[in-house]
């Protein structure tokens, strides 16, 4: 394995994506792999926050987050319009997801993921299809959003638009990595 040193510039692209319309599956069966909960945090510490979003994105790059100040974050982890949902297997934080209402008739699903323990083993379209439920049953929603890029799992657009997802707009960014990353994710 190659390593991308810290303090490299690498280029990605982003890609927003949009859901306009209810999906018709309903709910999503729990996981076969043991039991499962969803719990919402109520205005959740910053440090939980950044530590779910350390472990998630720790190899795609994730590190927007830990530039913010910690009162900016508090504010937004305690704002009435982000809800914070972890999902929990066999004792432990397993991923999370997090909603933004900040905008009128949109629910921005801002973070998604899972911890590098649990991927692969068929939670990503549970709790990515319990986030868009989570979100069509707030109150006013006309549409879903999120976006992703190539600094993100490789499979992560593809699971966006099988289930329902549809890219809306790319553009085409750089970033100086703060630490060092598996060059296979680094985009060419």
């Amino acid at each position: 394995m190659s390593i991308t040193p810290a303090g490299t510039t690498v280029p990605y692209t982003v890609t927003w994506l949009e859901m306009t319309q209810r999906p018709t599956h309903g709910w999503p069966r729990q996981p076969l792999s043991g039991t499962a909960s969803l719990l919402r945090a109520e205005a959740p510490p910053v440090w939980y926050f950044l530590d779910l979003y350390s472990a998630v994105g720790r190899d795609y790059a994730w590190e927007d987050m830990h530039e913010r100040s910690e009162a900016e974050l508090a504010d937004w982890l305690e704002s009435a319009a982000t809800s914070f949902h972890t999902l929990m297997l066999h004792g432990w934080p397993h991923g999370f997801f997090m909603l933004d209402r900040h905008m009128f008739e949109v629910c921005d699903i801002a973070y998604f993921g899972l911890v590098p323990q649990a991927i692969g083993r068929g939670l990503g379209r549970f709790l990515l299809q319990t986030a868009v439920m989570t979100a069509w049953d707030m109150p006013g929603v006309e549409k879903v959003t999120l976006k992703t890029c190539t600094l993100d799992h490789p499979r992560a657009l593809q699971l966006y638009q099988r289930n329902g997802f549809v890219p809306v707009r790319r553009s085409e960014h750089s970033r100086v990595l703060v630490r060092p990353l598996d060059s296979s994710r680094v985009p060419a």
